[in-house]
């Protein structure tokens, strides 16, 4: 798994005098669409009221561009609406389109926010990404 940073949740078992046996747990399936975390639904609802983008007609676009160090660039921004063929996330009243040809890439993603002393953006989290380069917004999968 790799993370990108780009600019703008069993416990176990407790045994008193008994030996617990735990059993491993099931291979975890592969995430299908576009997972967000709490700070970064927090993030993109503070920014879109800075833009003056309603979240009941906007949204965060996230998308997949050729070009960057690596072969492929993330992409984001707002936009007013989603187009004809966009797969539309809600979370917490926060919309996210992305394209179908972006989806092919993104699928399985989550995308977090990340504020520290050091960096502060958006970090995707992309398991389709076989590599990543130090510009911080580049992969090829």
């Amino acid at each position: 798994m790799s993370s990108t940073l780009v600019s703008i949740g069993n416990p176990g078992n407790e045994a008193t005098g008994i030996a617990a046996i735990q059993t491993p747990a099931s291979p975890k399936p592969p995430a299908s669409g576009i997972e967000v975390t709490e700070r970064a639904i927090k993030r993109i609802r503070t920014a879109m009221t800075k833009e003056g983008i309603s979240p009941e007609a906007g949204g965060l676009r996230l998308g997949v561009l050729g070009g960057g160090c690596s072969g492929l660039s993330y992409s984001i921004k707002f936009d007013t609406q989603p187009r004809e063929r966009d797969r539309i996330f809600t979370y917490d009243g926060v919309r996210v389109f992305v394209d179908p040809k972006s989806f092919l890439y993104l699928n399985g993603m989550t995308l977090d926010y990340e504020e520290t002393l050091m960096r502060q953006g958006f970090n995707f989290i992309n398991p389709n990404s076989s590599r990543s380069c130090g510009c911080g917004s580049s992969f090829s999968s």
